[in-house]
């Protein structure tokens, strides 16, 4: 791994962690402190710098579907959405087809959080979720996705 990929990498961590601190405390996020530049630099970095392991769960919006989304979380959106009523993580984790241990319905249930932060699932009760936006006419996610790409 090259020094630009290492320092791209650790920009980023430290953008993250800035950020998600900020969230906790309530501040600006622009009132962390900057990230310094490294003392000596040899050479230009690059203008266009590849993020590494970076997810994008974007925050729902009318007319946004579920193709945005990272294919687990539009796996768990679907699920959800096909359910008849709210699930809990550890019914969600094997219908995505992940096993049922500990750390898989932790990771699950931490993602179910970030889309109920982002507008594509509610948590009706605690450790309950279920769709935020259902389809009109009570469709599915899928069967909804399934029409539009039929025209």
């Amino acid at each position: 791994m090259g020094e630009r990929e290492i320092w791209s990498r650790l920009r980023v961590a430290r953008e993250t962690v800035a950020q998600v601190l900020a969230e906790l405390s309530g501040q600006d996020v622009a009132e962390t402190a900057p990230l310094r530049e490294p003392v000596a630099r040899e050479t230009q970095v690059e203008p266009e710098v590849r993020v590494v392991g970076a997810v994008m769960v974007p925050h729902w919006r009318e007319g946004l579907t579920t193709d945005v989304l990272p294919d687990v979380y539009r796996d768990i959106v679907e699920v959800i959405a096909d359910a008849s009523g709210s699930m809990q993580a550890k019914q969600i984790v094997p219908r995505i087809g992940l096993p049922a241990v500990t750390a898989m319905i932790e990771g699950t249930r931490g993602k179910l959080k970030r889309q109920v932060e982002r507008g594509w699932l509610i948590e009706d009760q605690p450790g309950r979720f279920a769709p935020a936006h259902p389809a009109p006419g009570g469709e599915s996610v899928n069967s909804r996705n399934d029409k539009g790409s039929s025209l």
